[in-house]
């Protein structure tokens, strides 16, 4: 072929089965159905964090598929691959539960048929922890969903009406995690999270196939990406005050324009691990800049200056940390790898902040300067700063009162070398910053300002 790759879409089962075997078996370019691996891939990654939200394991948890075509069978071949067990799972059609007792079934149904003495729907969700829908509207009641185990999943994905209402679904259980293909209700399985990032991927290392390695590296890289601090653009994009790992937001956003530097490297690692890749990328860094060069997000200045602070990591203090945009910088840098956050004020109303808005307060440090452990850092500063302004009359009781100033206090850990820069400015106006800083830590020789 004169292209590098096949995306098959709006192909019914069973046709779709044997154009893309055949197309496989003849050429030597990434093949996908989207309508059936773009759906395994998305919902999968969906799945294993709903999982790990309800503490539950893929393992042991058993799974309902309603419906028996082609996107059934990849999702529920790709949760087998990713450990689901096949005696836990049991798929109906539209003639009910397929079971080893049925003649009817083809060979495409026949390996997921169930032992189990069942026939319907309400038999099979019963005590089930998880419901993947790829069937027909309004097939789910309020009953079923409210005979599953505790914390049920219901990924209800018929287009354009899902199994059960999403008003119905969570009225029905307080503890359920709930997906559909609708835009309009959190968690939407989208099939554009993955296939335009899982080509990119095969197609930057020449792969002669999309195999499960690689699904699977896009699976647990569109996963993970979820559990990442959501950039402010992709917020405001959606309306939405602050978007964070929980049960309404399991999938990252189509908008989110990291999926391309997060899934793409994913994938092409994986065809290069199980050797379909022609093309082996051996500069991952200069690869991921490539690919943000691409989406028009890379500054090379600014991406210079950003490995350079991950190279070495400085301590930086916020003085203002019990504002919203500090505590989204600080988290922002721990994340980035950036920098060592240090946050000046009350553990109690920082954490409350941050709770509020779900932001994480993992890596950083919390100087709480007002509280009595750090009053021989506050003489301390004191006296350094009392010193070093004598000659001007500044007393030693003038400096001690001035460390309970934020920006004073945090400017003496820069001066003293407990840290190595700081970040104000949110409260105050810019000209008195300058003029304290200029007053606590001064000029340095040679400058003028």
């Amino acid at each position: 072929p004169t292209f590098g790759g096949i995306n098959l879409e709006d192909i019914k089962a069973p046709e779709c089965f044997e154009i893309e075997e055949r197309l496989k078996n003849e050429l030597d370019i990434p093949i996908m159905h989207d309508d059936q691996h773009g759906t395994a891939i998305i919902s999968a990654a969906g799945l294993l964090n709903a999982l790990e939200l309800t503490g539950k394991k893929i393992e042991e948890v058993r799974i309902v598929v309603n419906g028996a075509g082609a996107a059934a069978n990849s999702c529920t071949k790709l949760y087998m691959a990713l450990g689901a067990k096949l005696e836990n799972i049991v798929m109906l059609d539209s003639r009910g539960v397929i079971s080893k007792k049925r003649t009817d079934l083809n060979e495409r149904k026949k390996p997921f048929a169930t032992e189990r003495n069942i026939s319907t729907l309400a038999e099979a969700v019963a005590g089930a922890d998880v419901f993947l829908g790829l069937s027909v509207a309004d097939v789910l009641t309020v009953e079923m969903v409210q005979s599953m185990n505790e914390n049920p999943i219901v990924f209800a994905l018929a287009n354009p009406n899902p199994e059960i209402a999403y008003e119905l679904a969570i009225a029905a259980r307080k503890d359920i995690i709930f997906a559909t293909g609708r835009s309009d209700h959190p968690n939407q399985i989208n099939n554009v999270l993955g296939f335009p990032y899982i080509f990119r991927g095969a197609l930057d290392v020449r792969a002669t196939c999309i195999n499960e390695e690689m699904k699977v590296a896009a699976v647990r890289a569109i996963a993970e990406l979820a559990k990442k601090a959501v950039p402010d653009v992709v917020n405001a994009a959606y309306n939405l005050k602050r978007l964070s790992f929980s049960r309404d937001y399991i999938i990252p956003k189509p908008l989110d324009n990291r999926l391309l530097t997060v899934v793409a490297p994913a994938v092409a690692k994986a065809a290069i691990a199980s050797g379909v890749a022609r093309k082996p990328i051996v500069d991952w860094e200069e690869y991921s800049e490539i690919l943000r060069e691409r989406m028009g997000l890379d500054n090379k200045m600014l991406r210079r200056f950003y490995d350079m602070a991950k190279q070495t990591p400085k301590r930086v203090v916020f003085s203002e940390s019990n504002h919203l945009n500090m505590l989204k910088a600080a988290e922002t840098c721990v994340n980035e790898g950036i920098c060592f956050p240090i946050l000046l004020g009350n553990e109690e109303k920082i954490a409350n902040v941050a709770a509020e808005n779900q932001i994480s307060l993992k890596g950083v440090e919390i100087v709480n300067l007002r509280h009595d452990r750090e009053e021989p850092r506050r003489l301390h500063y004191a006296k350094l700063l009392s010193e070093k302004r004598s000659r001007e009359g500044y007393t030693f009781q003038e400096a001690a009162e001035q460390m309970f100033n934020r920006d004073s206090f945090g400017m003496m850990m820069v001066e003293s070398g407990d840290a190595d820069a700081l970040i104000t400015g949110v409260f105050g106006k810019y000209l008195d910053t300058i003029n304290l800083a200029k007053d606590v830590i001064g000029i340095r020789e040679g400058l003028n300002h």
